[in-house]
């Protein structure tokens, strides 16, 4: 989940930086809108198309709303068509389509192909022109021909990274395996072969097949003869990730954080003031990032200023920058506030020999706590759900959530029906707010609900948001036995040991 969460934060401050909502125009709309209804017939007439899943209280949607329309009347009359389509994710009725495309945030565009067999993210921009330049690559050939300079002028850009087979006939198991890899890829880069290298202006004359991976960054150009597709693959895995990754407000940029966020190994990520700190920081953090190549872990520089998002995300402070934060593959936190330059090699060399504690975020455990549902945070989960002996329903929501705000008032209701038995607590907990811990919870969306009885039994509430549903669940699933032992028991003890419980609640 968390990379999804960070690929939302990136989308989050691009947005901030440069959406700015523009009024629909009033005509037909181009932009087909699909539901459970009718979406798998509309798909699978089609050889290539494009569908958004969207909320209506999402604010980013709404802003690419009339970016995407527009992109829609544009291509409408490409040849052949390219037809772009909407999906309220929020729709109940939409739920099985939303699950079972991986929709975990708003907006996220997918593009359809044969009838819906093949299915690729959108990775392209979010403005109307953008999406119009993008998706017309998307729909010719995966691979374009360099038959000249001026071909290889017109389709490398220095600041992207491009992908060149240079062959010396367009036939044969390497080429074949070159093409099906850029049609895998195109969504993610861009393709191009050629039968003389000399086209092309950056590398070497070869003399056999050579896949040339040309970027923006470290070494501007490798090279790989080994056509195999999975280690092709690995090649380009691993040649398109920069050393050292910087997050700015520089748009150019943002392919590569994401591209860092959604690989894979621990990752880590210094914060600083650019305006100030960046020249005295870089070179250093650069020469850290190189000795740890390949060593599962993954550099990125952050300018404090474009990356609120990710210490809101953290619950830092600006004030507490320059701050390094590695998170591990497994979600783990570590993190040094106000480190010095000279400090950042040493502390890594720490963390690596699992000499830096963990850092786990949480909100203040509430001094008053008397709503009728409870809120928990990660200071308070042990005492309150694990530790307790009560049934406890524990929604994770995010404030933003559509769905968490129109389950609110409900667990409202579930809670004042439970108001006068002590052996049951309803429980909110801002998984945005405070970590959660891996092992004990799955949490891939908002919002989620697990049940845990007063003898520890576990599950995950997945029935209808109803007062009448959840009611009946936690009726279902509570502990009574176990209850009506431990009343026994309490008779026999002080009442303050209840009363404290009941205060902590």
């Amino acid at each position: 989940m968390e990379a999804r969460v960070w690929s939302c934060l990136v989308v989050v401050s691009l947005a901030l930086l440069v959406a700015s909502p523009a009024a629909a125009a009033e005509e037909v709309e181009k932009v087909l809108t699909l539901d459970h209804s009718n979406f798998s017939d509309t798909v699978s007439k089609h050889s290539f198309i494009v569908v958004e899943f969207y909320a209506p209280w999402c604010g980013h949607c709404k802003a690419l709303a009339p970016e995407y329309e527009k992109a829609a009347a544009a291509l409408s009359s490409h040849e052949p068509a390219i037809v772009l389509a909407k999906v309220d994710a929020n729709e109940e009725v939409n739920r099985d389509l939303a699950t079972q495309f991986e929709i975990q945030g708003f907006p996220t565009i997918k593009i359809l192909r044969n009838g819906g067999k093949i299915i690729q993210d959108y990775k392209g921009p979010r403005e109307a022109d953008g999406i119009v330049e993008y998706l017309k690559k998307q729909v010719g050939p995966p691979s374009a021909e360099i038959k000249s300079a001026e071909d290889a002028a017109s389709l490398i850009d220095d600041k992207k990274i491009f992908i060149v087979g240079i062959f010396p006939k367009f036939s044969g198991e390497e080429y074949e395996n070159f093409t099906a890899l850029a049609d895998k890829l195109r969504s993610d880069y861009e393709f191009g072969h050629t039968l003389d290298a000399k086209l092309i202006s950056r590398g070497e004359s070869v003399s056999k097949p050579t896949v040339r991976l040309l970027k923006p960054f470290d070494e501007l150009v490798v090279d790989s003869e080994e056509f195999n597709v999975e280690a092709l693959e690995k090649f380009i895995e691993v040649s398109t990730v920069p050393v050292l990754t910087v997050w700015n407000s520089d748009p150019a940029n943002h392919p590569y954080v994401n591209k860092f966020f959604e690989g894979p190994g621990d990752k880590a990520m210094l914060f600083v003031n650019f305006s100030k700190e960046q020249e005295a920081y870089q070179p250093t953090y650069k020469s850290v990032a190189a000795l740890y190549k390949g060593k599962g872990i993954s550099f990125m520089l952050g300018d404090v200023d474009s990356t609120q998002n990710a210490f809101q995300y953290f619950g830092l402070k600006t004030e507490q920058a320059p701050v390094i934060i590695v998170q591990t593959a497994e979600g783990k936190k570590y993190l040094q506030t106000n480190i010095a330059a000279d400090q950042i090699a040493s502390w890594v060399k720490d963390f690596s020999n699992g000499l830096v504690k963990e850092f786990v975020k949480s909100e203040p455990i509430p001094e008053v706590n008397d709503e009728p549902v409870k809120v928990v945070v990660r200071d308070s989960l042990q005492d309150v759900v694990f530790n307790s002996g009560k049934n406890v329903l524990l929604e994770f929501y995010a404030p933003w959530c559509g769905h968490c705000k129109q389950l609110a008032p409900i667990l409202d209701e579930v809670a004042i029906s439970f108001e006068s038995d002590p052996n049951v607590v309803i429980a909110k907990f801002d998984a945005t707010a405070n970590d959660v811990p891996k092992g004990d919870f799955e949490v891939q969306g908002f919002p989620t609900i697990y049940f845990r009885s007063s003898t520890g039994s576990l599950s995950q509430y997945e029935g209808d948001r109803t007062k009448e549903d959840i009611i009946k669940f936690i009726e279902t699933n509570r502990d009574k036995t176990a209850e009506a032992t431990s009343t026994k028991a309490e008779s026999t003890t002080e009442s303050v040991d209840a009363d404290s419980v009941k205060d902590e609640l």
